[in-house]
């Protein structure tokens, strides 16, 4: 199954609104997704198929957390803790290799696909940390009016 998103690049990110909008939180949906898939047809162990199913469900989880967090340090926090989940996931996707659960192709496939999201992951880690952007928490409020000219606007009446 393959979902199609409009991806944001790293830039973008000053203008999410909400951590649904980043790419890197897309892609790990898509692997969640895929993943949940595959292991439903053929992975007989159910402790080993749980583990990879928690571990794929909290990069998720932790991306949209640290999103949530609103602070530019607190993103990359919990963006650290994805990466680290995205190398359990591969180790646990080892093991399902191994006890010949999933294929060769499948296990290359997710592989490639993780190691490609976890980079993605790092570069946005860098870009947050040498970028002036300091999280949501500190955005300036937009205007409610496109009024260059605030005199010009209508008094709100007083509430007595």
């Amino acid at each position: 199954m393959s979902l199609q998103f409009r991806v944001l690049s790293c830039s973008d990110y000053d203008d999410s609104k909400n951590f649904e909008e980043l790419e890197i939180w897309r892609l790990a949906r898509e692997i969640n997704i895929e993943i949940h898939t595959l292991l439903k047809k053929c992975v007989d162990d159910e402790n080993l198929s749980k583990q990879i199913n928690r571990s794929a469900g909290s990069i998720m989880d932790n991306i949209a957390e640290g999103f949530e967090r609103s602070r530019s340090k607190e993103f990359i926090h919990f963006l650290s803790i994805a990466k680290a989940l995205w190398a359990e996931l591969r180790s646990q996707l080892y093991r399902a290799l191994d006890r010949i659960f999933i294929n060769q192709k499948i296990f290359k496939e997710i592989a490639q696909r993780t190691k490609t999201v976890n980079q993605k992951i790092g570069k946005l880690m860098s870009y947050l940390s040498t970028s002036d952007y300091s999280g949501t928490k500190f955005r300036r409020a937009k205007p409610k009016t496109r009024n260059p000219k605030p005199e010009t606007q209508n008094p709100k009446p007083e509430i007595q």
